[in-house]
């Protein structure tokens, strides 16, 4: 059986000024960093769409929004969520990813929390946070820190806001 997640990407263009090329904003996007000792002293390849598990007969779009409130502690913003598609992972997980331009400005993330036995074997169970933090990065750093199966999540947000397109997906 595969595991379903659902999971939010949002988001936004900002404009530092016109550059040279003309282009006058620049796409950032919001991930958040996985908690845990795994991941404690990683950053490139760390990172990930805010997203989490949920059964068979439940509505994507639900679970992706009470995922992302998990997660990052507060809801996530009102806004006008698409489907950005679907995407396999290595483990055969499929992620449904929903997209919305917002800009989200959070005072704090406060994530839900997992157990795990740290250090392993010690019989220690110790309580970590599943993101340990999230922000606005550009397209480019997000390339660098996305862990590397959700980077076609990207390829999909960068082809449906191309010039030409409604510049919003859908």
């Amino acid at each position: 059986m595969t595991v379903r997640s659902a999971g939010i990407l949002l988001y936004r263009r900002v404009s530092p000024g016109q550059d040279r090329s003309g282009q006058d904003a620049e796409l950032q996007v919001w991930i958040a960093h996985m908690g845990g000792p795994f991941w404690a002293r990683k950053d490139a390849r760390a990172w990930s769409v805010p997203k989490g598990e949920y059964l068979e007969g439940e509505d994507p779009l639900v679970a992706a929004l009470r995922e992302f409130e998990e997660e990052m502690g507060t809801p996530a913003p009102a806004a006008n969520y698409v489907l950005l598609g679907e995407f396999r992972q290595p483990s055969g997980k499929l992620i449904t990813v929903f997209t919305a331009e917002a800009d989200f400005q959070p005072e704090s993330i406060n994530s839900n929390t997992f157990p795990l036995e740290w250090p392993k074997g010690s019989g220690n169970i110790q309580d970590f946070p599943e993101i340990d933090d999230a922000r606005w990065f550009s397209e480019a750093d997000a390339r660098i820190k996305l862990v590397k199966g959700q980077l076609t999540i990207l390829d999909a947000l960068s082809q449906e806001l191309q010039p030409g397109q409604e510049n919003q997906p859908g």
